[in-house]
């Protein structure tokens, strides 16, 4: 059987397109995209759920939107065995771009079509330039309200190859389909020139877990490296998923998540340190949302998180964390909090786990030699479920 996959974009049949579906005897496509197309008298007409229904001999042509291997039909022909003649459009994508005359090589491309929205969410809120492919309950309204308390500029780009086809921001309202949402940081910026598309790749060709020195921090109140290491290993952060800092002092554990690509909240009762927070923020080069208050009583209004670090607060902020998240991660200097920390992991069905880290650095001696200079203990807790 010959199947062709044909994109469309709202322009002209990409070359070969029509010689396809002439000798077509399947075409399977959406009414809008079969309106659009001269469909053969003779030919059976599928709908996109019919793939099964496909024969084994005749040939068929495949109507999808845009570039069809661009998080397209050519992915699910291909794991059914089936290798497609592929002629396509210009993807959505790169229409939406066009259409706001910006170049889009730095932009993450991410896809909520019959996917998690809160993973494609948390791209929006970690990178400076996202487009999102959109899906039922997964359009520019519900993107929307899921960056409220962001900095973030929402841009809906509708009615793509049709007559009306724009570029605009997005308040609220009906959206004309096909659409797709443009997150950006700053809609006017000029993105620096790179080298790969999509954005610097996480994990940073820097490393992570950075010396403090790398922070801006208040009389050595920030976590050491060696915490922040095994803490980086335990919440795993990265791209899609949502990271709470609570108690994040100068951030610098926060700071650090969002470096691995994480959509990251501070939350942070001192003034001061909000500030320092957001400066070392900007140092790094990540976004942060900084919420000045205090925890647990902040923390219901934030949005559901993948994983915790606690770096400051009783017992009761450990227990609301680990309500909240499948990863807790807890620093403790106080011995007579650890036992209570990790009585309100256990009590919120995490399997608890524990380590005392004392790390010795060198420290250079007047004649050039080393001594070792020992760090204060801490107790580091994790939980999972």
């Amino acid at each position: 059987m010959t199947i062709t996959v044909v994109g469309l974009d709202g322009g002209a049949l990409p070359p070969g397109a029509a010689q396809a579906l002439a000798g077509a005897t399947v075409v399977v496509g959406a009414p809008h995209q079969l309106a659009a197309v001269p469909v053969p008298a003779v030919a059976q007409v599928l709908g996109p759920t019919q793939l099964d229904e496909l024969p084994s001999t005749s040939p068929a042509v495949v109507l999808a939107s845009g570039d069809p291997g661009f998080f397209g039909i050519v992915r699910l022909l291909r794991s059914r065995g089936l290798r497609p003649v592929v002629l396509p459009a210009r993807s959505t994508v790169a229409q939406a771009f066009a259409l706001l005359g910006r170049s889009w090589d730095d932009a993450a491309v991410v896809s909520a079509h019959g996917r998690l929205l809160r993973r494609a969410l948390n791209v929006c809120r970690a990178r400076p330039a996202v487009a999102v492919l959109t899906g039922p309950k997964a359009g520019a309204a519900q993107i929307r309200a899921g960056l409220a308390g962001w900095r973030r500029t929402v841009l809906v780009a509708e009615d793509l190859g049709g007559p009306d086809e724009r570029v605009r921001p997005y308040h609220g309202g009906p959206v004309r389909d096909p659409h797709l949402v443009l997150c950006l940081a700053d809609d006017n910026a000029v993105p620096p020139r790179s080298w790969i598309a999509g954005g610097e790749p996480v994990p940073p060709a820097t490393g992570w877990a950075l010396a403090e020195a790398e922070f801006s921090h208040r009389a050595g109140l920030i976590t050491k490296s060696e915490v922040r290491a095994l803490a980086l290993a335990r919440l795993a952060p990265g791209p899609g998923r949502l990271v709470w800092d609570v108690g994040a002092g100068c951030g610098s554990v926060g700071v650090e998540c969002a470096r691995l690509g994480a959509a990251v909240i501070a939350v942070e009762r001192d003034p001061g340190q909000c500030a320092r927070l957001a400066a070392n923020a900007h140092t790094h080069g990540v976004d942060i949302r900084v919420v000045e208050g205090h925890a647990p009583a902040v923390l219901d209004q934030l949005p559901e998180p993948d994983a915790v670090f606690v770096g400051g607060g009783g017992p009761d902020v450990v227990r609301a964390a680990a309500q909240a998240a499948p990863r807790v991660v807890v620093a403790v200097v106080g011995l007579d909090r650890v036992a209570p920390c990790r009585a309100a992991l256990r009590e919120a069905g995490h399997l608890v786990d524990g380590v005392q880290l004392a790390a010795s650095r060198f420290a250079e001696l007047p004649d050039g030699s080393v001594r070792l200079s020992a760090t204060n203990p801490v107790i580091v807790l994790w939980g999972s479920r």
